[in-house]
Parts: C-alpha cells; structure tokens; sequence
C-alpha cells in the first residue's frame, strides 16, 4: 500500500471513528431506550403519505390507535417515562380527569382507585394504580391528542418496612419529591398540590414536566391551512418597534419565490397632488417561517420593514411588494402618533382565540363604526394554538383591511406559549426592545401616545422578572393617564381562579403610581372592577384603578358575584373603545357588542375640584366620575 493511499485509509477510519463517537455523545441520555421522538415522527410520516386530507382533519384519539403497530404501541405504552426500583413497590399514576380514555395503555395495565387529588385551584386528577416487582418500570405517553396537564407519580413499597431506592430515572428532566400539599407536581411549571389522600402523603413523588403532554401528539399535527401563502403580499400588519410619533414597522407574508420584501411610502398630502413626487422605498428584512406540519403550505417568507424619520401627526400612503413593476398591494394608509397633546382614541380587546371568523366581524364592524380609533390593543390568546401557523393565518386573514390601516399592539397570552415559548409571536411582530432586561426581548415593553403611557406586561412569566422596571416605567413619566395591559388578570373573572402572586407583584405598584386602567384577557366573561386600592373598594377612580377583563372571540365562561365586580355579563364578545378628551383631562370608557350595541360605560374626569363619588351597588352600564 502507498504511503498515499495509507493516510486516505487512515483518514477514513478516523473519519468513521469520528462520526461514531459524536452519535454516541449526542444519544449518550438516551441509553437503551427507544425513541419516542422518532417513532411518533414514523407514524406521522405514514399518515401523511397514507390519509386523505378528510381522514387526518376528522382524525380521532380511537382511529389514531387503531392506526398504530404493535411495535409502535409497546415503545408508546412503556418507553416515556421509566425507572428501577430496588424492591416490589405500588406506582400511582395521578392522571388529570380531563382524559377521559386516555392514555390508551393505563386501563389496560393499571386499575382505577377512588382517590383524587387537585393542583392549583381547579385542576383535578384521579388515581391509577399497580404493583410492580423489583426491577424496571416502564410507563407511556401522556396522551396522542396532545395538551393538558401531564401525570405525576406517587410510589410506595409494598412492604412499609422496605426502604425504597429509585434510579435510572429517564427521562433525565423528571426528578424525585415527597407527595404533599405545597409540593410541586412538574419541574417546568410553578402550580402545587393543594389536596391530596391520606394513603399517598409521604410517598415519592417523581416530578414530570408539563410539555411532556404534546411528545405522542398525533391530532391535528398533519393540518392544512385555509390561507396558504401566494406571490401576492398579504398578512399585512402594521406594529410600533420605535417611537409612535416618528416610526412605522410593517410586516407581511408572501409565497418563498419571493426572494425580498419592499416599502414605498409617502405623506398623504403629497400624493394627492395632481403631480405627486416619487415614493421613497425601504427594504424589508426576509425571514423563512417553516411549519412543517402544514402539508399544503409549509414554508413562507416573513418580511419586515421599519420606517423611521416620519413627521409626527401625519398620514402616509404605503404599499408593499417586491420592488418589481408589479406584485404590489393596494394602497392603504397609517397615520403617526401626535407631537402634543391632542384628543385620541384606541379600542382594547380581550381573547380572540376561539371563532376567528366571528371575531373578523366583530374587529371590522369596531373599524366601520370607530374609524377615528387610532390603533388597536389586543391582551394576549390572540390565537388558539400559538405554535401552529395555520391559526395564525387565521387570524391576519379575518383581521385584513383593519391591522393594514391601523397599528395592532399585542400582548402574549398563554396560547401564545404553545410549546413553551411564544416562537411565531415573536416571529410575526417587530415590537419595541425597551423591556426588562431580565426578560426575551419583546415580551414586555412600552410606548407614549398623546399623554398617556402604556406598559405592557407579560403575565407568563415570573412577575418579579418585570416589576422593577414596571416601576421605573410608571415612576419616571409625566403623562397625564397610566395603563397597564397584560393577559392574566389581577382580579379575576372566572369562578375558579385567584391569581394571588400577580396582584401581590404588581398592585402595590399599580396603586404607588395610580394607574388609572389596567387591561386584561384570560378569562372569558366581561368584568370591570370598582376602583381598588390595597385590594380595597376606593370611593373613585382618583383614588385606584379599574381593573378590566373582556373577551373578543366565541369562548366563554361563567362568572359568578364577588366583591370588587362592579359590572360583570357573560356571553357576550366585546370590543372597547376608549376616549381620551378635552385635551386629556377625560376619558370615556365604553363596551361594545358586535352588532355595536352599548353594553357598559365609564366616565373619569381628571379635575382638581371634583368631589370623589361614593361607591354604588353593581349596576349595568355605570358611569363613574373623578
């Protein structure tokens, strides 16, 4: 053998050694263990070759297992989570009642117990029980339609006198607890166990992970959408990333043949002239956006362009295209932010979500009726599934002719976090970068408009990551009207829920610096507070803040009486526009139906001589004056 070709053997054998030890490192968490991540890749692989369109939209929990192999099934029902045990124990598998037949392995291997234990305020779980031998215990994926809450564990021996010893706990982010009130049920997730039975305390608790819930989803992963992408331009949506006064972001969509993304604006004034001046043009940055699960339209480009350098108080025509001679879109219109302090209106919503057609109606109706609304504040859950684009086609395509002509200043909710991380939000939005730095970019940030100030929050998150800098924000202005807009509410709408951390967080604040309206989503029912302070009823507005919860979309809740509700209606989708007056010392509240019905109104007068009113009864459509 030549020296040459030696050294290419050598090479080779490296090469291959290599390759060897990098696969090895990379699966080195995996061990023995079948992977459940590429055998739901396998089964989705075969649906999509395999099912029509119909079958895998009408796709459901019982057809899905019937569709699996036998292999496929065993890695499912005893591959997710696993781990040795050194002598004969009893596994409880606390399972949420929400899955009534789900997982498809429990009832054939487990027997159901009488006991239930709760998390948080309103989740439920009941009790699976079997015995096992010393040995290794293999356990299977949460569900195969996916989202909810995943199970935890409570293990105890079989002979109260042994002393258990738990290893090889895969997958590696479970870790192990004592079962007790207080105690966390998931590693990712900050609700604890607020009742459990007597016959679990003590035992050990092994800790699972929420997100665990979507690893076997198999529904509506393989999704078409209604609104693929095209040459044209569309999804044309028009944000603030820099000041209002002097800057414009806009975004839209188009097919990935097109390569590049362009602007061409110009004062309004000026092209009305018989012979307008040239359009200035600006560049968009182009990103891919890829949805592998959408069959029909997987990869889209995303094209952003910020204007900068605007003339407060201004009107400007714009269209968006390629920069070739054609392909642009029909001229729409945006208007800047005042220099001063001028009379201005915005509408708010609550949780589209749910019904995105409906809530297109609703949206364009507030258009029609309130076209002087200078932009639009929607409190997070714009989308039902926040991590799939289809929804997210969904909602630019019912929101067209309005969020193109007026700016749209989202907020995230929970459904934007599908997944864990609100990936297509942050994607779709060129938002202003001036948050905390203890958070993304992005997710919280601020604006003036006029003379008043708007903080907008991020209630997923731990809210001590943003209350310093809340502060500062409300601290160091001198706007004449403060709001807060967030998802979560500080007081609640739906019977169940409490957020206590939220209000103990950030009410002192909100009380330190009287904000006078803080806008909120999450729970769909209509709800405004009286004024509160300290978690009190205050005489007026001048006094506290009104705290309000709407929802825009289809889905709704109950509501029941509690003591701050000072006007609450159930049923009802709603959108609000609010209007700041007389050169900001007035501000006129008021909700609206869809078919543009008046369903409650507030009044607050900003006045050094008004005499503070006394707190009413709850009544329907309340003025309250300061």
């Amino acid at each position: 053998m030549s020296p040459n070709t030696l050294r290419s053997a050598m090479r080779l054998i490296f090469t291959a050694a290599s390759f060897l030890l990098f696969a090895h490192l990379l699966n080195a968490h995996v061990g023995n263990h079948p992977s459940i991540h590429d055998t739901v890749a396998g089964i989705l692989a075969r649906m999509s070759r395999e099912m029509s369109r119909a079958d895998l939209t009408n796709l459901t929990v019982a057809k899905a297992e019937s569709l699996l192999t036998a292999k496929e099934r065993e890695i499912l029902s005893t591959e997710h989570l696993s781990f040795t045990v050194n002598v004969p124990v009893k596994v409880s598998v606390i399972r949420s009642t929400n899955f009534a037949t789900e997982p498809f392995w429990l009832k054939t291997r487990f027997q159901e117990s009488a006991l239930i234990v709760k998390v948080g305020t309103n989740a439920q779980f009941d009790v699976w029980q079997k015995e096992f031998e010393a040995g290794w215990v293999g356990l299977g994926v949460n569900s195969l339609r996916g989202g909810g809450n995943h199970y935890f564990l409570a293990i105890a021996p079989k002979n109260p006198a042994d002393k258990l010893v738990i290893k090889d706990l895969y997958a590696g982010q479970a870790t192990l607890g004592t079962v007790g009130v207080g105690e966390k049920p998931y590693t990712d997730r900050e609700e604890k166990i607020t009742s459990v039975p007597p016959e679990l305390l003590g035992q050990t608790l092994v800790r699972t992970r929420r997100e665990w819930c979507n690893h076997a989803k198999l529904l509506n992963v393989l999704r078409f959408t209604t609104h693929p992408s095209s040459r044209t331009p569309d999804h044309v949506i028009l944000t603030w990333s820099g000041d209002p006064r002097t800057s414009q972001s806009i975004q839209w969509r188009t097919h990935p043949k097109v390569k590049k993304g362009v602007v061409a604006y110009q004062k309004r004034s000026a092209y009305l002239r018989f012979s307008p001046g040239p359009l200035k043009k600006v560049k968009a940055q182009t990103v891919p956006i890829n949805d592998t699960n959408l069959l029909n339209d997987p990869l889209i480009h995303w094209h952003t362009a910020a204007l900068t350098g605007l003339e407060p108080g201004t009107t400007y025509v714009y269209s968006v295209g390629d920069g070739s001679r054609s392909g642009w879109t029909e001229l729409a219109e945006f208007t800047t932010a005042p220099e001063g302090v001028e009379p201005f209106s915005f509408i708010y919503m609550g949780d589209a979500q749910n019904g995105l057609d409906r809530w297109g109606s609703l949206v364009r109706n507030a258009f029609l009726r309130r076209p002087d609304a200078a932009f639009y504040i929607m409190a997070g859950d714009l989308v039902n599934r926040g991590a799939e684009r289809d929804d997210w086609d969904s909602l630019f395509h019912n929101a067209r002719g309005v969020y193109d002509r007026r700016q749209l200043v989202p907020v995230i909710g929970n459904h934007e976090c599908q997944g864990g991380k609100p990936a297509f939000y942050l994607k779709f939005f060129n938002l202003p970068t001036n948050g905390p730095s203890t958070v993304e970019a992005e997710r919280a940030y601020t604006f003036e408009y006029g003379n008043a100030l708007f903080v907008v929050l991020d209630s997923n998150l731990k809210p001590e990551t943003q209350t310093r800098w809340l502060e500062r924000q409300l601290s160091n202005t001198q706007v004449r009207w403060k709001f807060v807009i967030y998802h979560h509410p500080l007081y609640a709408s739906e019977p169940k829920r409490e957020p206590k951390a939220l209000r103990q967080a950030w009410g002192p604040i909100f009380d330190k610096y009287h904000v006078d309206l803080a806008l909120q989503g999450h729970d769909h029912a209509y709800l405004r507070t009286y004024p509160m302070k300290a978690n009190q009823r205050v005489a007026s507005p001048s006094e506290g803040t009104v705290y309000i919860v709407s929802v825009s979309g289809t889905k709704m809740y109950k509501q029941d009486p509690r003591d701050y509700t000072e006007f609450g209606m159930t049923n009802v989708s709603t959108y609000q526009v609010l209007d700041i007056q007389i050169s900001g010392d007035r501000l006129v509240y008021r909700a609206y139906d869809i078919d543009g019905a008046m369903r409650d109104e507030l009044v607050i007068e900003k006045k050094a001589s008004s005499t503070p009113a006394s707190p009413s009864a709850p009544s329907v459509g309340s003025a309250i004056s300061q």
